[in-house]
């Protein structure tokens, strides 16, 4: 079995277990990442060769020392694959397949898994379900949105991974200062309704334009009110039969398919609005959710998408099928929390629905699973309470936030 060279481009410490079942599988794998990321814990077992690359600003690197760098890397070696282990990467891997014609996900595909303007286009003229949008490049189209979409509205960054640098404006005079504020800026951003509503993702694989395997979840706080206000960050899944997982499984499959994914893990949002009980399509990503989801989604239906993704890549690679193992049943769900102390004391959290306890350092994580919904959302409930009442921090942490 003839061993594939595959470059991982990582601006976060992510995608320990994608490496470490690569190597398994028999390949090589080169591993890109930022300078300040030196000391993590890698899979070095799995890691043939490093290249560290410098930060301008968190996550962003400069592009064209890393077209120079990757020239360099090909004189000597066949790279076979290039994979993005982050959503801040998606691009940075795009336009190396783009500039030396390695097969996968190019330049204009990856727009719609990373500029959030791009994808709401995409939905819009794909006849999906989106929130009122526009561009703000033009003033006049700025007044006639707010003449015709009332209040409140959002003003979100079109490539922020997580929901850091987005705001919530009451009116025209707040709008109009947001706007100013931004400067030269201003055209990376766009203006949405609001929609109130309960915020879900869908976990997925999809393997030669097929979506094989499918986990819907329920944020318990949605992810903009947790980075905006602090807090608790909760989410559960939901069961494999309801009506809520049903209509998700539809929604997420129209959107890949009209976007144009053919391979690889997908973490989709949607909203179900209060006030019309429709489902909005939010955003996509070509890559595998934050915020430990991977965790969540395992615990509940025995898959681990890091690994299943590797092997999707490795199939892919040697021109092999791919079959997902079947899911199991289980309900989930994930509580993780900023606090105080560097590590929490988990002895009032152990019980026998703890699947683990995530070592995150000022944080809390817990990852519970049972075959009944109602235990895991008891569970939550108490924790929730618990870390609200003598363990949170509500100071923002001082790291780029986890996407």
């Amino acid at each position: 079995m003839k061993e594939k060279t595959i470059v991982c481009i990582s601006c976060y410490y992510k995608g320990y277990d994608f490496m470490d079942e690569m190597k398994k599988l028999g390949n090589k794998i080169i591993l890109i990442t930022s300078e300040n990321l030196k000391d993590k814990n890698w899979p070095w077992h799995a890691v043939d060769e490093v290249f560290y690359m410098p930060e301008l600003k968190p996550s962003v690197w400069n592009l064209d020392h890393l077209i120079q760098g990757f020239s360099h890397l090909m004189k000597s070696r066949k790279v076979d694959a290039v994979i993005a282990l982050d959503d801040y990467d998606v691009e940075k891997a795009a336009l190396i397949r783009e500039t030396f014609r390695i097969p996968g996900m190019g330049q204009t595909t990856h727009r719609y898994f990373r500029d959030k303007l791009a994808m709401r286009q995409k939905a819009k003229d794909s006849a999906i379900n989106v929130p009122e949008f526009i561009a703000v490049f033009n003033d006049q189209e700025v007044k006639d949105f707010f003449d015709k979409v009332s209040p409140p509205w959002v003003l979100k960054p079109r490539s922020e991974a997580s929901a850091s640098g987005i705001k919530k404006l009451k009116n025209q005079e707040e709008l109009w200062e947001a706007l100013e504020k931004l400067g030269e800026e201003r055209h990376l951003f766009l203006l949405e309704s609001f929609k109130p509503g309960d915020v879900y993702h869908v976990d997925s694989l999809t393997f030669n334009k097929e979506i094989v395997f499918t986990s819907a979840s329920k944020y318990l706080a949605p992810p903009m009110q947790v980075s905006h206000e602090g807090g608790v960050f909760r989410t559960k899944t939901l069961g494999r039969y309801s009506e809520e997982f049903k209509a998700l499984e539809e929604a997420n499959a129209k959107v890949l398919s009209n976007f144009g994914l053919q391979n690889g893990a997908t973490h989709t949002e949607f909203i179900r609005g209060k006030e019309d009980g429709k489902w909005y399509f939010l955003e996509t990503s070509s890559r595998v959710g934050g915020a430990h989801i991977p965790d969540l989604v395992e615990a509940s239906s025995n898959i681990n998408i890091w690994r299943e993704w590797a092997k999707i890549e490795d199939a892919l690679l040697r021109g092999n099928h791919y079959e997902v193992s079947k899911p199991t049943g289980y309900y989930s769900g994930l509580i993780v929390a900023l606090i105080k102390d560097l590590a929490p004391n988990y002895k009032d959290f152990e019980c026998e629905e703890v699947v683990k306890f995530l070592p995150i350092d000022y944080h809390v994580g817990i990852v519970y699973k049972s075959s009944d919904s109602a235990i895991v959302q008891e569970r939550l409930d108490f924790a929730a309470e618990k870390i609200h009442a003598e363990m949170l921090n509500v100071l923002p942490p001082k790291d780029k936030p986890s996407s």
